[in-house]
């Protein structure tokens, strides 16, 4: 009877969250371990790292709005100092205008652009994004083989990204949980992988953590195509892509 309570906790704590978070369409799991308790508050980032991101990120969203205006949507993610670009813009010319302010920003190690020339998303489209960034939080907090809060998740016009520091099982299994939500079109992998070995010395290690096979971690992903004819979204799982190219940082003359 407590399970069933908790579940209905989790769900609708997470729905808030998909309402609220509507400029971001990204939900941190850590919030979402924070509200429900019983979900382990672990970040494999240093402290440093973290702070950091939340630098980036507040100054990022500040110059990219100054830059963009009401010509685009523009998220800022930054992860363990890579920061992940999604949105839309004008144009090509703006696209690259916002990677170089970012990649600019101090500390800021690499960007992964993402952003599409296209219209300005509808607030419907993003109201529909942060809802399935909870549901893929939740699937993750139902799995028993991934630590959903080693994970953050970024969902852009149907589109999810996963950023963390994981193993390549973990990466791998994250992304198939993922692939199955309804409504994911693709999952993008955007992963800082480690080995087996370092998340064994991670301080704050869960028993259900501590226990994996050893798998090393490939240079590349090989991406999953789609089927060739599709039944409902339901059924079958959304393909799933290695990450995007990363450009380093700095890349332009300051």
């Amino acid at each position: 009877m407590k399970q069933i309570k908790w579940r209905r906790t989790a769900g609708a704590c997470l729905l808030a969250a998909s309402v609220i978070g509507l400029a971001g369409c990204g939900i941190e799991t850590i919030v979402g371990a924070t509200v429900l308790g019983t979900f382990a508050t672990v970040d494999r980032r240093t402290l440093g790292a973290q702070a950091e991101d939340k630098t980036i990120t507040l100054r990022g969203e500040s110059r990219v709005s100054e830059l963009v205006g009401e010509h685009g949507h523009v998220n800022v993610t930054s992860y363990n100092r890579r920061v992940l670009l999604t949105g839309e813009v004008r144009d090509q010319q703006m696209k690259e205008q916002v990677e170089r302010t970012v990649s600019k920003i101090e500390n800021v190690q690499s960007v992964v652009n993402e952003l599409e020339v296209t219209f300005v998303s509808s607030v419907a489209s993003r109201t529909n994004d942060s809802y399935i960034t909870s549901k893929v939080i939740a699937s993750f907090i139902d799995a028993k083989d991934v630590f959903g809060s080693a994970i953050k998740v970024v969902t852009e016009r149907g589109n999810v990204y996963l950023l963390g520091r994981v193993t390549y099982r973990e990466g791998e299994r994250a992304a198939e949980i993922a692939s199955h939500v309804g409504g994911v079109n693709k999952v993008v992998k955007v992963f800082d992988y480690i080995t087996e070995e370092e998340l064994k010395r991670l301080p704050g290690l869960s028993p259900r953590e501590g226990v994996a096979k050893d798998a090393a971690a490939p240079t590349t992903a090989t991406p999953v195509a789609a089927p060739a004819s599709a039944p409902s979204p339901a059924t079958v799982p959304a393909p799933i892509e290695p990450a995007p190219t990363v450009t380093p940082s700095p890349v332009y003359p300051r």
